[in-house]
């Protein structure tokens, strides 16, 4: 037991750290990328484009 949790639960907590990463990997690119498009669509609609 550590910091008052069995071992097994640790294990569960850790697989899901481990499996949770990729997701928030791709995530993160796809918010990134969202991001940048909405950037370039809004560029035109102010007249900041020359």
């Amino acid at each position: 037991m550590f910091l008052g949790v069995e071992w097994y639960w640790w294990l569960l907590i850790v697989a899901l750290l481990v499996i949770s990463i990729p997701f928030k990997i791709r995530f993160m690119k796809w918010w990134s990328r969202r991001q940048q498009e909405r950037r370039e669509s809004q560029g035109g609609k102010w007249g900041a484009d020359e």
